[in-house]
């Protein structure tokens, strides 16, 4: 068979998930089952979302009673959502712009479920087709359901989850006032909004969503709560429903969520750490974690050292859909936590890849990659399908890992940084995107339309901020996300 660069990359092409007549009636069909069940249990809409080029959900609805039909035909939506800045201007690139042409947004059934901080209220995430049933290009959940597909083809599979930071202000207005004025990661702060954070706990559950943990974080009114691993789809869909679960409660409380890069010029910003972890499937005893029970650095397999390589040589790239705004290089700064130089360590936390065995006698399911320089401005299936092809791209090269590094790299001196391989990040939103568009990893697998739209956005936010002071960007992004 004729090699073709979908092939070549191991897995099917976009094309292999078009949407042809029976696949309409199934979906037509299992829609209408599901109406029936949301309009027993009171609920009067469903929320399609997707999540544009700039990290914004957006969405369409329709009323319960439409579901079957938006199921098997979609929800018709511009093209022009992909060129959409934080602002809501929009800018014109080769594969997007301009008021020609449609798209059909179709729900994704296995992820419908009532939205319980939203009584009456569905949410399903929405894939986008062209009118004749093709997947769009730049869908984002699309490239992800392939990365992820690539990945089985090779017998791995990955569990991520995304950790969720956020601030809450006391709201009224666009200013931000800390809703708690507790000390960081102090009792106090959960005492304080106590009843607000049992009530994000209680929506989280009742919408499908494990909870993990949830803990008061280092910025004035700043919380995170961490979710158990799923697949890669699975994970990015939770990271918008718990986004929008948040949000939500905070609106019924009085209060108001941000989960911007950066809330306050002065003060720490909210990141979206993801965690990865490597999974072989082709094992006797089920799935095994190459993150560990292996003889490379911190019991890593081979296999998981080397997916690790490989995301770490093209962080400076994957910044540009991991950090993709100006606000998201104030917080990408040394000595915050947020992993601001290109190397990794066992439990560094300035690191921008932290390793994590976990506990004595849980490593086999509990060892991961954290990818910390990375926040919530982002897509998160745009994020996670790039995540993946870099870790995918190390697998197939047999990357190894340089060195761990066991300090603060900001602490070392710059002859020792430079002896040791240890490079800073990208300080720009500029800096990325060139070695973003220069990377032919990613550009490979998430094609010309995607690279070429991203770094075109990119541009037009830098241009909309070229000149701003720290204070007017975090004001200008302080709710969008």
């Amino acid at each position: 068979m004729e090699q073709t660069p979908e092939t070549a990359l191991g897995g099917p092409g976009l094309d292999a998930y078009a949407l042809g007549g029976r696949e309409r009636a199934r979906l037509g069909g299992r829609a209408a089952e599901a109406a029936r069940r949301l309009a027993g249990e009171g609920i009067a809409a469903v929320a399609l979302t997707w999540v544009d080029v700039s990290g914004i959900t957006r969405t369409k609805t329709v009323p319960v009673e439409r579901l079957e039909h938006a199921a098997a035909w979609g929800v018709g939506m511009s093209p022009v959502f992909d060129v959409f800045l934080l602002d809501d201007s929009i800018v014109s690139g080769r594969h997007a712009g301009g008021p020609i042409g449609d798209l059909r947004l179709h729900p994704v059934l296995e992820r419908l479920a009532p939205m319980a901080a939203l009584p009456g209220w569905a949410h399903a995430p929405a894939l986008r087709y062209a009118q004749d049933g093709a997947p769009h290009p730049l869908d984002a959940r699309a490239l992800l359901r392939r990365e992820n597909d690539r990945l089985a083809a090779l017998g791995r599979s990955v569990r991520a989850a995304f950790e969720i930071e956020w601030a809450v202000s006391k709201g009224g207005g666009d200013g931000f006032t800390p809703a708690c004025g507790g000390p960081a990661y102090g009792m106090t702060r959960v005492t304080e909004l106590a009843g607000y954070l049992r009530d994000v706990l209680g929506a989280l559950r009742q919408s499908g969503v494990t909870v993990v943990q949830l803990h008061p974080e280092y910025a004035a009114g700043q919380y995170e709560v961490s979710v158990a691993a799923e697949d890669p789809l699975g994970a990015a869909d939770t990271a918008v429903l718990v986004r929008e679960t948040i949000r939500a409660v905070s609106l019924e409380h009085g209060l108001a969520a941000s989960f911007s890069p950066k809330v306050e010029a002065d003060s720490v910003g909210n990141g979206a750490h993801v965690h990865l972890s490597l999974w072989r499937e082709d094992t006797g005893d089920g799935p095994a974690n190459a993150m560990a029970g292996g003889s490379g650095p911190y019991g890593m397999t081979a296999a998981g050292e080397a997916f690790a390589a490989g995301i770490l040589r093209r962080l400076p790239a994957l910044l540009a859909v991991g950090a993709p705004t100006v606000a998201s290089y104030l917080r990408l700064v040394p000595s915050h936590w947020a992993g601001s130089f290109a190397c990794w360590g066992l439990e560094n936390r300035e690191a921008a890849l932290r390793f994590v065995t976990g506990a004595e006698g849980e490593q086999a399911t509990a060892a991961n990659l954290e990818v910390k320089c990375v926040d919530a401005a982002a897509n998160p299936y745009l994020l996670l399908a790039a995540l993946l092809a870099a870790g995918r791209d190390g697998l197939g090269a047999e990357l190894r890992l340089p060195e761990p590094v066991d300090a603060d790299p900001a602490g070392l001196p710059e002859a020792e940084r430079a002896a040791r391989g240890i490079a800073a990040l990208p300080a720009s939103l500029a800096e990325s995107v060139a070695a973003f568009e220069a990377d032919a990893v990613l550009r490979d697998a998430l094609g010309e339309a995607v690279t070429d739209t991203v770094a075109t956005v990119r541009r037009g936010e830098i241009a909309l901020f070229d000149g701003a002071t720290p204070e007017r960007i975090a004001a200008a992004t302080r709710w969008r996300h």
